[in-house]
């Protein structure tokens, strides 16, 4: 077996973050959510300080090396139009602090940790769909924000490759944890959720797979693509 990557998942503490821990069993994972707990860094993303003190943090639990850097943490709050300005503006700054700034004041920290110490490193985001293709008439702010997060991952894959430093992003739809046929009955069938070619959502086990390989095994030469995990709900 390969040696142990040293890995840092943000948002890991439930849904898709919490698959990806489990997605990448026999490395060596530090997690992070709001609450503290084993192997998890407690940070507030929503602070302008707080990725730097996660990533210090992530550091010294990691013996001073970081392999692999997994940007999963995110929130999706509605913002309709209708609100107050102050509503809106509050609802758009935190969203985007939190899915964009913080993923890209981790980045910046990753790849100045790679180049220093050498060997290169990875970076995988977990975007969305609606970074693509839009989102909701509530949620002009989430689609912003993860339109921006693939276009910041290709610009890293295009600045950095050089050093050995190879940036991802994974595009999940719909997304369910748990019994997927037990949700989609609760909703009223598949039909209720919109066009979804395989007949169901994806599955919060198939977008870690897709982190995982990406994040361990992918070939240099994808660097900068987006990988689709939507079952061709939207295609492109």
């Amino acid at each position: 077996m390969t040696t142990p990557l040293h890995i840092l998942v943000t948002g890991s503490s439930r849904g898709i973050g919490a698959a990806i821990v489990t997605a990448l069993a026999g490395h060596r994972v530090v997690g992070h959510a709001t609450t503290a707990a084993d192997a998890i860094i407690a940070a507030d993303l929503a602070d302008p300080q707080a990725a730097t003190a996660l990533w210090r943090d992530a550091i010294g639990r990691l013996d001073g090396r970081i392999d692999v850097l997994v940007n999963n943490a995110g929130v999706f709050e509605a913002a309709p139009i209708g609100d107050g300005d102050a509503a809106w503006e509050a609802t758009w700054e935190r969203t985007l602090r939190v899915n964009l700034r913080a993923a890209a004041d981790l980045s910046r920290l990753a790849v100045l940790h790679f180049q220093e110490r050498g060997g290169g490193g990875r970076i995988v985001n977990v975007a969305s769909r609606a970074g693509l293709r839009g989102d909701s008439p509530d949620h002009w702010h989430y689609a912003a924000s993860k339109g921006a997060m693939i276009a910041m991952t290709k610009t890293i894959a295009r600045a950095y490759a050089r050093d050995g430093i190879y940036a991802f992003s994974v595009c999940p739809g719909f997304t369910v944890t748990g019994m997927v046929e037990e949700y989609l009955a609760s909703r009223g069938g598949v039909a209720a959720l919109g066009d979804l070619p395989i007949g169901r959502p994806a599955s919060v086990e198939e977008v870690a797979e897709t982190v995982r390989w990406l994040a361990v095994e992918a070939p240099p030469s994808a660097t900068g693509s987006s990988i689709d995990v939507n079952g061709a709900s939207y295609v492109r």
